[in-house]
């Protein structure tokens, strides 16, 4: 049985046997807490957890694009972005851009399984139709601890548990100072060091991204003012999935923090959203994606929530045999069909909605807003 499931994600998706290997384990072990050689985890804070533990740096092979850095984040840690321009790039054109952030236990050159870049050059995301190219950045995560189960509990990733993304930068709250994450500053760095070239349309700067990556994609684009619009596939809960120990819920405020621990500020709800997700999904990741979007709607986030079935096809329901809890969570040891298939699903990208994603991006500058 797991030699043909093995089999058919090889074909299908043409990824390295290794990575299959190493994504294969976490749709098949049973879902736990990932603190790993950390220990037990700290106490929760009103950004929720301490920020992630920083195992090394990551350097991604880009090709077929062009390697950026390294920058050096506050932690001393030396970061890098890959970037792929179109074809044709002109002086008198600025250019809409795409931020891409790669899944867990992946660099950032795993883009290339996607076809944003196979479209890049045939697809307008811009104001005019005939306007084709746009300009794709692809910031690189660092190996640090995730609260992900089995390998993912430590890998190459993003901190999406550190939810301390003032667009200020640090902030003190009594005698306490609290550091940016550093994963958002990264993000940060790269694309305004994009915009410094004058080839952005700074109206047109969008994020997407896959799993872990879609799950800080959303964090990211709901935390910045000068994110015109977030398309991701297959996230998990930013705020809450799996055995995170400090789950929060996005609010809205005026000024000032979140009421309490529980709760958590987020500074750009005006975004455009859309989540597209499988409604079996990896690790019984259906009903956390559900959860994301009960959370956003009622704080009045607009989300295109675009759940698809095991061909594809649109529906409206998450199915229950890949699991049922809200949190996410299921064991391969007891449901191995059900973690099987949303393995699969979740390892192949949505090239068929791609397109629509893009189109998503192309409706929703930054002055629609």
């Amino acid at each position: 049985m797991l030699k043909i499931i093995f089999g058919s994600i090889a074909r299908f998706a043409r990824i390295p046997v290794v990575a299959i290997c190493c994504v294969m384990l976490a749709g098949l072990i049973a879902c736990r807490a990932a603190v790993g050689d950390t220990g037990e985890p700290k106490a929760c804070g009103p950004f929720g957890s301490q920020p992630a533990q920083n195992i090394s740096a990551v350097k991604p092979n880009c090709a077929p694009g062009v390697l950026l850095g390294p920058w050096q984040d506050s932690d001393g840690t030396d970061r890098y972005a890959c970037l792929y321009q179109p074809a044709v790039v002109t002086p008198d054109r600025k250019l809409p851009m795409i931020v891409y952030i790669h899944p867990s236990l992946f660099s950032a050159g795993w883009i290339t399984v996607t076809n944003l870049l196979s479209l890049q050059d045939r697809v307008s995301i811009s104001k005019e139709p005939e306007a084709d190219g746009y300009i794709v950045l692809a910031p690189e995560g660092r190996k640090t601890t995730h609260y992900y189960p089995f390998p993912d509990n430590h890998g190459i990733g993003w901190d999406n548990w550190y939810r301390q993304l003032d667009p200020k930068g640090d902030v003190k709250i009594g005698d306490t100072s609290y550091r940016e994450n550093v994963d958002a500053a990264a993000i940060d760095h790269f694309i305004q060091e994009q915009v410094a070239t004058g080839k952005v349309d700074t109206n047109r700067i969008y994020v997407t991204g896959w799993s872990n990556g879609a799950a800080m994609a959303y964090l990211y684009a709901l935390n910045r003012p000068n994110i015109a619009a977030v398309a991701v596939y297959s996230a998990p809960d930013p705020f809450g999935a799996f055995d995170d120990p400090c789950p929060q819920t996005p609010q809205v405020t005026v000024t000032g923090v979140a009421a309490n621990n529980k709760q958590i500020r987020i500074f750009n709800p005006g975004i455009p959203t859309m989540h597209i997700h499988n409604s079996c999904d990896i690790g019984g990741l259906c009903p956390n994606s559900e959860l994301l979007t009960t959370q956003l709607k009622a704080i009045g986030v607009a989300i295109d929530d675009v759940m698809l079935d095991n061909s594809g096809n649109r529906v409206n329901a998450c199915m229950d045999y890949c699991g049922t809890n809200s949190n996410g969570g299921t064991s391969g040891l007891t449901n191995p069909w059900g973690s099987a298939v949303g393995l699969k699903n979740h390892m192949l990208w949505p090239k068929e909605w791609t397109p629509k994603m893009l189109e998503f991006f192309r409706a929703h500058p930054l002055g629609a807003h």
